[in-house]
């Protein structure tokens, strides 16, 4: 037995010489129609069996109850705990998630919004890939925003975008991780970090600067190790550690803290004793190696949270959608095994 086609909008419209449109608003009753006409197409919508399409009815009235999220790695723990976040809100909320990962490249974050833009969902919540941040193309937001799809972005933002925004204050965390090291004693400070092409990485840099300026120490450009593509981690600790005298290390990601402590060891530094490490973000890695890498917390899970937040208020308070906020979480610096105790 073949399976009935279903009846659509569009099929009755042909019925009945009519548009769309017209058809919409005598199922839904609307006064526009006349009571023949109403009558006319109820009646055989009825017969037929129509059953309205549920995703264009949620289109329509802007309550599709989903949200699509957009990480650029996976493999970072701060962005999987970012995502613990907006799962546990979303569903105290009654929200769907579709997630996409951008993978730090700027053709899958346009494909990505294309695409779930295209699933039937009512906002976005997205942290920027490193390749769009470099390239400096951000119109495929502003095209979303302009579609009345709102926006929340997290962590990695860009001032271009007019949207709701929660970031870390990456800046005051690198400030005070800088002093931490300089009131235990440490003088000769490097800093890694395989993110300076990021928002996030220029911000930890300053936070850095400033705190070497207030203490007097001089800024040596060398001491500034920048990884990427053209030079691995290691080499590049190498020549630092072959020309210069270094007794504190900030590295600005999870990978490079744990990545310059195996170096250090298999060299034979002793930590903390001869060269101190902080590192960004409280993952899982840093507490779990030996010795424990002291971190700055980012509260993932609180940023994911408050992002989700953000969102489903606009969606449930449409009168607010004119107005942008940016929420700014602090950090913390969780004290392990690489750095020594503050003097009393």
């Amino acid at each position: 037995m073949t399976r009935k086609k279903r009846i659509t909008l569009k099929d009755i419209a042909n019925e009945f010489n009519v548009s769309i449109a017209t058809v919409s608003k005598a199922l839904n009753d609307s006064y526009e129609i006349s009571t023949k006409t109403k009558a006319k197409i109820q009646q055989y919508a009825k017969e037929n069996h129509y059953k309205p399409n549920s995703i264009a009815l949620n289109l329509q009235n802007k309550k599709t109850k989903t949200i699509g999220v957009i990480i650029p790695n996976i493999l970072n723990h701060f962005f999987t705990k970012v995502f613990v976040g907006i799962e546990k809100v979303a569903t105290e909320k009654g929200y769907n998630l579709i997630t996409c990962i951008s993978n730090e490249s700027y053709e899958k974050e346009v494909s990505a919004m294309e695409l779930l833009k295209n699933s039937a969902l009512d906002g976005f919540i997205l942290s920027i890939a490193e390749e769009t941040q470099v390239k400096q193309e951000f119109s495929h937001f502003q095209n979303t925003i302009n579609q009345g799809i709102p926006i929340v972005m997290f962590d990695r933002v860009t001032e271009e975008v007019e949207c709701d925004k929660v970031i870390v204050n990456d800046k005051e965390g690198a400030y005070n991780a800088t002093n931490h090291f300089i009131e235990t004693g440490c003088k000769n400070i490097a800093i890694v970090s395989t993110i300076h092409n990021l928002s996030v990485g220029k911000l930890r840099l300053e936070g850095y600067k400033k705190a070497l300026s207030e203490a007097g120490i001089p800024i040596d450009e060398s001491f500034i190790i920048k990884v990427d593509e053209f030079n691995d981690i290691d080499t590049s600790l190498k020549i630092l550690l072959g020309s210069k005298r270094v007794d504190a290390m900030l590295c600005l990601e999870e990978d490079s803290a744990v990545s310059t402590l195996r170096l250090l060891t298999a060299k034979g530094y002793k930590i903390p004793e001869d060269i101190s490490i902080i590192g960004f973000t409280n993952g899982v890695l840093p507490r779990h190696v030996t010795p424990a890498i002291t971190t700055i917390s980012q509260h993932g899970i609180y940023l994911g949270e408050t992002a989700t937040r953000m969102l489903i208020e606009k969606l449930e308070n449409e009168e607010s959608e004119t107005s942008h906020t940016t929420k700014v979480i602090k950090t913390n610096l969780i004290e392990r095994e690489t750095t020594k105790s503050l003097p009393y």
